[in-house]
């Protein structure tokens, strides 16, 4: 992992501690957001608003669609950050 790829997990996993209220333990790279997290569609759509106030990059909705896990997350915005 890279240091870059490390500080968007720690964005990521502090983004779902604070907005959702998570325990710290629950957030793995391989945590489900809808099954493990109890994550709704609003709550993703609240995280990536979220992500794009922290990034400053336009998330387009289909770039998450296909995120299940929170590694997702974490490729998805290394993904947009390398393509900005």
């Amino acid at each position: 992992m890279t240091t870059e790829h490390d500080a968007i997990y720690q964005q990521v996993t502090s983004l779902l501690i604070n907005l959702f209220e998570l325990a710290p333990g629950d957030i793995t790279p391989e945590a489900r957001l809808y099954e493990d997290l109890d994550l709704d569609s609003i709550d993703a759509v609240d995280m990536v608003v979220n992500l794009q106030k922290k990034t400053g990059i336009k998330i387009k909705p289909e770039t998450f669609k296909s995120v299940r896990t929170v590694q997702d997350v974490v490729d998805a915005v290394e993904q947009l950050l390398r393509e900005a």
